[in-house]
């Protein structure tokens, strides 16, 4: 794991970039690559690769950038290849030699050897970078997921790449200019969706998409795969499913084992994260640290408890942290981490939790995927039924609703039939925005500046690609295809990149193997969900691990790595959002609306309404806007 960076220049009129410059972006990533930073430049002059190191496999002779046999290949690669061990015997059987046992030694051969395909022969994450010399050509890809970041620029005949915008903002040449357009969509989905960024001269590179840069001419990020969410025709056993799932995540967990350096695992006392924890139980013979996190303030949000008690069942080496409501201050930090606004509050515990566990461990092994992968999310059971409904039914449900006290409390019950009935009656893109999203069909109103809310076609373009699938496609599948291409790569994934490796942690996501998920992707429906209970979500793990998961944790609904932010709004956090958002002089007003801040403010305040995360997101922006 560790963070990448480079400069390479498409003519031979174009200003040669500097080992100085890419220094300085590899210097900007040291908190991915504690442990040293390299760089490399191109006899011709017009390439220079940057890399910061964290060592986790091969410590002595896996520095980077990686040549290949006489150096006219050079790779740099943030992340970890699982499959490299068959990779390396392949290719050696092909006349390849190599020099290290360094999984990044695989990539530099394997493109010798296969070119632009290399990334479909990489089981792993990763974002890599390859310069070939003698043809003058830069590769660079991204992992299936999505797990590992890439960010590129063009400016001229001049192009940078890096695993992070900060490191792309050192060049004085880099346009780095804020774009307001892009402000719409992050109030609408807590982030800019890819590949736009929040600055006007940065892209974000795709998940399993790759790109070739050859003879002075850039061309287009373009997709190397996609998974195919699909059930096999006729009938499976659920025997066979159980069978088949058990044997795939047991070979995941035990492929991400694999270090030189101390490893454990996060333990939230749910699902995913038993099993996993479960599973290098019976993988792993000696001593097994594990780490959760609890909250001092509300217990609704505390899981420690059911965390603990899969620990002592495990008999591993458990560590418990507590959240407080103090840790707002880190809030600067997490603007910094992820260098642009980002509305996930769950990107606190994340944040801590890596922190505290990189002072045992170097690797840690989570549940990050399964929700995703095996329908985890009650949206995932509020769409099937949506889908099922008639538009009359939908519509009279939704009059019926509105009628209703609208709780303030975020999960009340009640509160999510409101959310239901009036989202059911809308296109299945549009239904799930309102059901994720911050700021609703009101947004319009909150725009100040010149600035607009884009046509459907523009804001939902990400969720209206995902949604269109060949005829025969669930409606549960489409909403699961939908996830995995939007909220996973670009909230969660992310969240748990810049989280870990801001603080020098290696997090590993077992349920986000290929197999795993080309295997989970073709799962019938009824193998994903069962009823209309938050207990029938998620059924073929709830019920494939009966050794593992006590019938309390299968029969137990989903909590989520959530913070009790409505109470900490009204208490601890008062002070800091009035001085920074509610008094005059606040950045945000420039863009949104002052009077209607406050008024929001003033709502949760008396506890008329819960706008807790609203209030998240427009205090991250502050935060960022007032860091630029």
């Amino acid at each position: 794991m560790c963070g990448i960076a480079g400069v390479v220049t498409l003519g031979p009129n174009a200003p040669a970039p500097t080992p100085e410059a890419v220094r300085g972006m590899a210097e900007a990533l040291r908190h991915r690559g504690p442990d040293g930073r390299a760089i490399w430049g191109s006899p011709s002059g017009r390439c220079v690769l940057g890399h910061a190191r964290l060592k986790v496999i091969d410590l002595e002779t896996g520095d980077q950038p990686m040549p290949n046999e006489d150096g006219s290949v050079q790779a740099v690669f943030n992340g970890e290849i699982y499959n490299f061990k068959s990779l390396r015997a392949e290719l050696e059987a092909a006349g390849h030699r190599f020099q290290t046992r360094s999984d990044t030694e695989v990539i530099v051969h394997g493109f010798e050897e296969w070119g632009e395909s290399l990334p479909e022969h990489l089981d792993g994450m990763f974002a890599l970078a390859v310069w070939d010399e003698p043809r003058r050509r830069l590769f660079l890809a991204r992992d299936r997921a999505g797990q590992k970041p890439l960010f590129w620029t063009q400016v001229g005949d001049r192009l940078a790449f890096a695993s992070e915008i900060k490191a792309l903002r050192t060049l004085d040449w880099v346009e780095t200019e804020v774009d307001p357009s892009r402000l719409p969509y992050y109030l609408s989905f807590g982030y800019v969706p890819g590949p736009d960024t929040f600055f006007r001269g940065i892209r974000a590179m795709p998940p399993a998409n790759r790109m070739l840069v050859e003879d002075g001419r850039v061309g287009q990020p373009e997709p190397w795969w996609q998974l195919s969410w699909r059930a096999p025709g006729g009938a499976v056993a659920e025997q066979a499913l159980a069978e088949r799932v058990r044997l795939l995540l047991k070979a995941s967990v035990e492929r991400r084992l694999i270090a030189d350096v101390p490893l454990g695992a996060f333990l939230s006392g749910g699902i995913d994260s038993t099993l996993i924890v479960g599973l290098m139980r019976e993988l792993v013979p000696g001593p097994i640290r594990t780490f959760s996190l609890g909250f001092a303030d509300d217990p609704t949000y505390d899981e420690s408890a059911y965390a603990r008690e899969s620990a002592r069942r495990f008999s591993t080496e458990h560590t418990e942290f507590t959240v407080e409501a103090q840790e707002i201050d880190r809030i600067a930090d997490l603007v910094h981490v992820h260098d642009q606004p980002f509305g996930d509050s769950s990107a606190i515990p994340t944040h801590l939790i890596s922190q505290l566990t990189r002072e045992h461990v170097t690797v840690a092994l989570t549940g990050d995927g399964g929700d995703e992968m095996f329908a985890g999310y009650p949206r995932f059971l509020a769409m099937t039924v949506a889908e099922r409904l008639p538009g009359a039914a939908a519509r009279t449900g939704a009059a019926v609703a509105r009628r209703l006290p609208y709780p303030s409390n975020f999960r009340h019950p009640l509160r999510r039939v409101r959310q239901f009935f009036d989202a059911a009656a809308s296109a299945p893109e549009r239904r799930m925005l309102q059901w994720v999203g911050f700021f609703g069909e009101e947004l319009g109103d909150w725009l100040r500046g010149g600035l607009s809310v884009p046509g459907d076609d523009q804001l939902l373009a990400s969720y209206r690609s995902a949604w269109q699938r060949p005829a025969g496609t669930s409606a549960l599948a489409q909403t699961l295809s939908l996830n995995f291409s939007t909220y996973l790569p670009e909230d969660l994934l992310v969240k748990a990149d810049r989280c870990s490796m801001a603080h020098g942690l290696e997090l590993r996501s077992p349920f986000l193997d290929t197999e795993l998920m080309e295997f989970a992707a073709g799962l019938p429906d009824r193998a994903r969900i069962r009823g209309h209970r938050q207990t029938g979500l998620k059924w073929l793990l709830r019920n494939a691990f009966p050794d593992l998961l006590t019938p309390e944790l299968v029969n137990r609904g989903k909590m989520g790595f959530g913070v009790p932010l409505p109470t900490w709004f009204r208490t601890h956090w008062k002070e800091r959002f009035e001085d920074l958002l509610i008094a005059d002089g606040a950045r945000a007003h420039t863009w949104l609306d002052a009077d209607r801040i406050r008024g929001m403010w003033e709502a949760h305040q008396t506890g008329a309404a819960d706008h807790a995360h609203r209030l998240w997101a427009l205090l991250t922006l502050e935060t960022w806007l007032r860091a630029l």
